[in-house]
């Protein structure tokens, strides 16, 4: 075959109606869902065990997204595959769990074979298909239905716009999980502890250091004071947080602020903190993100910044050092 003589405009074009038909397919799923969807939302809810997906083929590829999506948002999951479970894998499944099986016609060998084992089992049974009165949309305790749906293949025969449309449909049904149950960004996080959507999530508290490493110095002290504390700090930070008597942040000093100091030629190590301090520094808090923590000292050009509490005291400190080494910035 000739390729030089396909056209451009005919391949752009058959792009296009592919992306149309599958966009037609999503658009489509809005219609489809009532009560059932929610029933099924319910019953995950409820679930005592896991929500174990199972699918042949294409559909199988899009069950183990669908698995993963409601692992990662709060919702334990496990794929299990339809031709492996009745060989044995099917003990894997418990009364407690919750089988969400995907199959557009309904009627695949692998799927209706699970029908009965599972009815015996206990297990409910929620089905994702295209044809409602298949034989597993009939034996489901919970039918989620994508319609009937026209493939973007030209023959109508591979799995395009319908599992386009079962992906679409598991999205939402974990979304729908995650935000019943009333997660937020740092449950998200703890599923997501490696990687750089992990990193996004952590928090200036993993970072910050604290305790012996958080260098703090009173008001009342005098530079040569405060150099020791930020020399005899574990790992030297080269900042000091200054408190008053209550405790609270009244200013910082680094060693920026000890080299611009030293061009003064009276510069006396006895001289009171409080007069060469820099006062109204920048603070973060330690449930801030440490992406918006970096930003913080990017965009003031500092090296260093004080963690406070919600009343003002210094719990910590964040050095640019610590920040570039989770690579978030």
């Amino acid at each position: 075959m000739n390729f030089e003589a396909i056209k451009d405009a005919d391949i752009l074009a058959e792009a296009r109606a592919v992306v149309e038909a599958e966009g037609k397919a999503v658009l489509g799923l809005a219609p489809l869902l009532n009560g059932a969807f929610v029933d099924a939302v319910r019953r995950i809810l409820t679930c005592k065990g896991r929500v174990v997906v199972t699918g042949m083929g294409k559909s199988g590829l899009v069950g183990q997204k669908i698995s993963a999506t409601l692992a990662s948002t709060g919702t334990p999951s496990l794929f299990l595959h339809a031709a492996e479970a009745v060989h044995g894998d099917l003990g894997r499944v418990t009364p407690d769990d919750v089988v969400l099986a995907l199959s557009n016609s309904g009627e695949s060998e692998e799927i209706t074979r699970l029908i009965r084992p599972l009815k015996s089992l206990g297990t409910p049974l929620i089905a994702i298909t295209g044809i409602d009165d298949s034989t597993l949309a009939r034996h489901a305790d919970c039918l989620l239905s994508i319609g009937d749906i026209a493939e973007a293949c030209p023959m109508g025969l591979v799995p395009t716009a319908s599992t386009t449309a079962m992906m679409v449909l598991g999205d939402a049904l974990s979304m729908c999980l995650f935000h019943s149950r009333g997660l937020g960004r740092e449950a998200y996080a703890s599923f997501h502890p490696g990687g750089s959507l992990g990193r996004k999530l952590m928090k200036v508290s993993e970072v910050m250091r604290k305790g012996a490493e958080n260098p703090v110095a009173p008001e009342s002290a005098v530079l040569r004071e405060v150099l020791r504390v930020m020399t005899e700090t574990p790992g030297r930070p080269g900042a000091a947080s200054i408190i008053d008597a209550h405790g609270k942040l009244v200013g910082f000093f680094t060693d920026g602020d000890l080299r611009r100091l030293l061009d003064k030629d009276d510069l006396s190590l006895n001289i009171p903190i409080r007069d060469i301090m820099h006062r109204g520094a920048k603070t973060v808090r330690d449930d801030q993100l440490l992406v918006e923590a970096g930003r913080v000292l990017r965009e003031n050009k500092i090296d260093q910044v004080a963690v406070t509490d919600a009343e003002g005291r210094p719990i910590g400190l964040l050095d640019v050092q610590d920040v570039l080494a989770t690579r978030v910035v």
